[in-house]
């Protein structure tokens, strides 16, 4: 028995020679129907013990490999993937492994466990996972504001006919709803008084399919999906950042133990970081041809996108975390936790040390 596992582990490593090729290959959705789920956790595991030879300091090496995980592959999220195919990475002599992780939870999990040496998402999973004693700072922004859009069915048009509406929602707890709950707040709507949540499973598609039916009466999407549903017929209520404006949407994350160890190689990723953020707000036609291709949009919603985030500044040009909205994702933090005492001010969390370090190095230039 033992002598088949590690002809199998041979096998394995022998197919997939790099350890991140083999962890994508074993975390593709479609695996588990094609080949049963203990073969995929075979998979994992043996992707994980490839990557356990994933050095924990790369300052040393010429063009050192970073794997950075990004835990959704949508508009927002277009910087991590300007500087991996526009070459902005490469130009700081930063071999970037850019991987795609469904959700946060594993994205969150492959970073504390050194398999991932920078990650990217959501604000309040790192700031829990720091509260819970792991060495995590967040370095940047890449999303500083919250991009979703209320959209209902057609017979609902104004904040008042929302009143007695079931939303369709991903989860009861989060950034998004949360800030939902409170944009609707500020327009007379409590909740449960006033509207009803259901979990819906599988993203925005899966909310619009469900608005279709008649399931639902609302929900929320973002840019450039407001676009696609008012194309449908859906009417378009308000957007969230109306009434929280300042919100930390999407962050980049690292371990501080190993930031510091590799000073250098993070100062030249977040150097890189920025010039793909101020290559997407100084070219324009280029940077909307490259998200309709990229995140495979229409070339009317890449535009619109664009707009939509260029001009909000979400995509901050200069890489920075929005600290006001900040102390927003620790307040909601704090309530979905019952976290008792003095909220946390955001210095408890970030370091943009390295920012601020590759900015004066920009600014020389």
């Amino acid at each position: 028995m033992i002598t088949r596992f590690m002809d199998l582990i041979l096998m394995a490593v022998d197919r997939y020679s790099d350890g991140w090729t083999a962890l994508r290959f074993a975390v593709e959705p479609n695996r588990t129907h094609e080949e049963g789920p203990m073969i995929v956790y075979f998979r994992i595991a043996v992707a994980l013990l490839l990557c356990c030879v994933v050095p924990s300091s790369v300052i040393a090496q010429e063009k050192p490999k970073i794997f950075l995980g990004a835990s959704s592959k949508t508009l927002g999220y277009s910087p991590l993937w300007v500087g991996a195919r526009k070459g902005f990475f490469e130009q700081q002599s930063l071999d970037v492994q850019l991987v795609l992780l469904r959700g946060m939870p594993m994205t969150v999990q492959a970073l504390s466990a050194g398999s991932l040496h920078i990650g990217s998402g959501g604000a309040e999973p790192y700031i829990d996972a720091s509260e819970r004693g792991l060495d995590f700072i967040l370095t940047g922004g890449v999303i500083n504001g919250t991009a979703q859009f209320i959209i209902a069915a057609k017979n609902i048009k104004t904040y008042e006919d929302l009143r007695g509406a079931t939303f369709g929602t991903a989860s009861l707890t989060g950034g998004t709803i949360t800030v939902l709950r409170e944009a609707l707040k500020l327009k007379g709507l409590e909740y449960p008084r006033d509207y009803k949540l259901l979990i819906i499973a599988g993203g925005s598609a899966t909310n619009l399919a469900a608005l279709q039916s008649g399931q639902i009466s609302a929900t929320t999407v973002a840019v450039p999906l407001n676009y696609a549903a008012e194309e449908a017929g859906f009417n378009v209520i308000g957007k969230l950042s109306d009434g929280v404006p300042y919100f930390q949407t999407n962050v980049i994350a690292t371990r501080r133990s190993w930031a510091e160890k590799n000073r250098p190689v993070m100062v030249r990723f977040m150097r890189a970081m920025v010039e793909s953020l101020r290559w997407l707000h100084e070219n324009r036609e280029a940077a909307i041809d490259f998200l309709a291709k990229e995140m495979q949009l229409k070339p009317v919603h890449a535009r619109k996108g664009w707009e939509f985030y260029t001009q909000n500044r979400f995509w901050p040009p200069d890489g920075e975390v929005t600290i006001e909205g900040l102390k927003y994702n620790i307040r909601i933090y704090a309530e979905q936790t019952g976290a008792k005492g003095p909220l946390p001010e955001p210095g408890k969390y970030v370091d943009q040390s390295y920012l601020h370090e590759a900015l004066k190095q920009l600014d020389k230039r």
